[in-house]
């Protein structure tokens, strides 16, 4: 995926959004899911439509993706991946599911509360115990549908 994200990412971000996760998946009919979001964290229907316009006059024109391929242009929603260092400063204190790469301290996955960064590290909280993972060390990471969660967002909605 990584050949693709330096192509897509400035088309995402002449749009008016930001990248949030980008992945090709599938075998002969592949499929392009595009997350993205404005600089406030929202994107609504009419967004996730101006963006699939905007990416698709592109990539027709650069012939970027081998073969047929569906585009998939979505939001982060509520329980969204974390994906970039900053994600985990601004979610400190919200529930994440994380896969690490490799196991640490005998464990690969962990459901963990968000302490914040230290450097490049990912600070968490997880059964009983305060860990600080590297942030390379982190394949996937997903905040978890709390109630906290939904308040915030409720809140971030009303203003």
């Amino acid at each position: 995926m990584s050949q693709l994200e330096p192509i897509i990412s400035p088309v995402v971000e002449a749009a008016g959004y930001r990248l949030v996760r980008l992945r090709l998946i599938g075998g002969k009919r592949k499929t392009l899911q595009v997350m993205a979001e404005r600089d406030d964290g929202t994107m609504n229907i009419d967004d996730c439509a101006r963006l699939s316009r905007s990416l698709s006059e592109f990539l027709e024109g650069e012939d970027a993706i081998e073969g047929d391929y569906m585009l998939e242009v979505s939001s982060p929603g509520i329980d969204r991946p974390l994906t970039r260092l900053t994600d985990f400063a601004r979610w400190c204190g919200h529930e994440a599911k994380l896969e690490l790469a490799a196991p640490q301290d005998g464990r690969k996955r962990l459901r963990a509360t968000l302490l914040g960064l230290d450097g490049n590290d990912v600070l968490v909280a997880a059964a009983g115990e305060r860990l600080r993972l590297p942030f390379r060390a982190i394949a996937e990471a997903k905040l978890v549908l709390t109630d906290k969660l939904i308040q915030e967002d409720l809140k971030a909605r009303k203003q």
